[in-house]
């Protein structure tokens, strides 16, 4: 077994009804004794000495992810380079020279790429799925470091400012010519956002086990107060309720970052640059913002890396073990198998519509930002509306994530209507309205749930590790559907909606194992299982002789 020790100390009140028989700790063995039905293992850990939140960090907290909203390297930026592309590209009926843009032209638009010739929306679709396999190498090899020492927050800040140097270097595209540096730039802000948005997510477990209501949480459930039942429920609308208002504040600076936007697209509507200028300023509201995440966060250092190993190599020695011991977190990998394909046509979803959108404004940022403060206001009053409904009722998180599931199928379903129809199917502008209107009900509550399910089935400890191995599931998991699509669309002449089809039938497939392959409840414990089991030497020492039922447990 792997001697990797485990990067958090696991104290507090125990799960009975589990089954760990024998823990390796390097070269001895260590027999964990059952007690009552089952062995004892410890709940969700924390060290004895770590901080408790203070109000000050966790709004810094929100607002770090107020400023990164995508804006920017998600919407803008993307908008730019096609613009771009489509401007120094040719229409290839005509032949080189022709104006893609011209009012005879075909509608189809190529650019020259690898001694050829490609479409502008395919070369976005490799351009996507090229950032996707870097992130793959990325949280795969730095995504477990972060679990040791102070990695962790070095690696958001690195990552941070790199996006904020994309950002900034895009004052330099305004010509045609440099397409091909739009795109550079444009690959460089997605995967360092993507990054920033997989570290940024990580911290947020650690964060909901030691604030005053966990802590207490916890301490009623060592004295009996409360069952353990009660408890799992609790300490989980704890994370749902950090990951629904960060998700809120995420929404809200989309939506003050586009209106402060409108202050230069409206009076600059003429200026060959006012593209850049609103990149720059969306830029630097994430700054502004973004920057007190770094000066007021209380240390939660994890140990030292172990000794041997290399912040190179640890990475993937960590994700092999895991994935060697998949049956005893069976839920988890479900899960995050299923999230890679829901995630991979939901993000390639995405992208389409998005190409369908730009094509018919005609690439207008303007037109952009009026959709997307559509998008956002919708997305801001559903995240707070759908927190308020599962508070109330103490609903699951799986039920509340299988909602939003199903406006993630009906929207390729929709797109589908496209290809048989000129009338219907993204075609028409009212349309773009309607599916902003209904992505942000919908889809902005998909991001809260789906990141809780994976803070829900994650082995404390282990967050930065899992919570890459999620990010390789969500940013990037679109290896596949971009690729696919791209072909689908060169194949078929540069009919966009050909590829929705594909996507839709990898949405639906993915909620179905969803829905029926993932047990929460199971998942979590199997989590803290498997957590205690690859304890450190040292750690398992400490508590082994401690694993026992609180007294008002075992009368109850």
């Amino acid at each position: 077994m792997s001697r990797l020790p485990l990067p958090e100390q696991s104290i507090g009140a125990p799960i009975a009804g589990t089954v760990l028989s024998e823990v390796s700790y390097e070269d001895e063995k260590v027999e964990v004794q059952p007690s009552g039905s089952g062995v004892v293992v410890r709940i969700s850990p924390i060290l004895d000495d770590e901080p408790i939140v203070t109000r000050r960090e966790l709004w810094s907290y929100y607002l770090y992810y107020n400023g990164d909203n995508g804006v920017g390297p998600l919407g803008y930026a993307m908008t730019l380079f096609q613009s771009l592309a489509v401007a120094a590209g040719y229409d290839p009926v005509k032949g080189p020279g022709s104006d893609c843009s011209a009012p005879d032209a075909s509608g189809q638009c190529v650019v020259p790429w690898a001694g050829g010739s490609k479409s502008v929306n395919s070369a976005v679709l490799v351009a996507n799925g090229a950032s996707f396999a870097i992130m793959t190498l990325l949280f795969t090899t730095v995504g477990s470091v972060a679990d040791y020492g102070t990695f962790g927050r070095w690696l958001l800040l690195v990552f941070t400012v790199l996006c904020w140097c994309a950002q900034f270097a895009s004052m330099s595209l305004y010509k045609p010519d440099r397409w091909g540096l739009a795109m550079a730039l444009y690959m460089i802000g997605f995967i360092t956002y993507g990054a920033t948005l997989v570290f940024y997510a990580a911290i947020f477990p650690r964060l909901a086990r030691n604030t005053a209501h966990a802590r207490n949480l916890r301490e009623r459930y060592e004295h009996g107060e409360i069952s353990l039942e009660e408890y799992e429920k609790e300490e989980s609308m704890e994370k749902n309720r950090i990951s629904n208002i960060s998700t809120a504040h995420s929404n809200i600076g989309y939506i003050v970052t586009l209106a402060l936007n409108l202050t230069i697209l409206l009076p600059k509507a003429g200026d060959p640059k006012v593209n850049n200028y609103v990149i720059v300023l969306t830029n630097g509201y994430w700054v502004i913002l973004g920057i007190w995440w770094f000066v007021f966060q209380q240390t939660r250092p994890g140990p030292p890396l172990p000794k041997g190993e290399h912040y190179a190599t640890i990475g993937w020695k960590q994700i092999w073990m895991a994935v060697k011991q998949w049956r005893q977190l069976p839920y988890t990998f479900i899960y995050l198998v299923a999230f890679f394909l829901l995630a991979d046509g939901f993000n390639t979803t995405g992208t389409l519509v998005y190409l369908c959108q730009n094509d018919r404004f005609q690439f207008s940022f303007l037109q952009n930002t009026y959709l997307g403060l559509a998008q956002a206001v919708a997305s801001t009053t559903s995240t707070f509306g759908f927190w308020y409904i599962q508070r109330y009722w103490k609903i699951p998180t799986k039920k509340m994530f299988a909602v939003t599931n199903v406006v993630t199928i009906l929207i390729p379903l929709w797109g589908m209507v496209g290809i048989w129809s000129s009338k219907f199917g993204f075609r028409n502008v009212w349309e773009f309205w309607a599916y902003n209107v209904i992505s942000g009900l919908f889809q902005a509550p998909y991001y809260a749930f789906s990141q809780t399910m994976m803070a829900e089935l994650t082995p404390p400890g282990f967050d930065n590790m899992f919570f890459g191995l999620f990010g390789l599931s969500n940013r990037a998991s679109s290896l596949i559907g971009p690729n696919v699509v791209q072909a689908i669309i060169d194949s078929s002449e540069g009919n966009n909606w050909k590829g929705f089809p594909f996507l839709f039938a990898l949405c639906t497939a993915a909620c179905l194992v969803l829905w029926f392959g993932v047990d929460v409840q199971k998942g979590r414990r199997d989590a803290i299982v498997w957590a205690a089991k690859y304890r450190s030497r040292g750690q398992a020492q400490a508590h082994v002789s401690g694993l026992a039922e609180p007294e008002s447990h075992k009368e109850q």
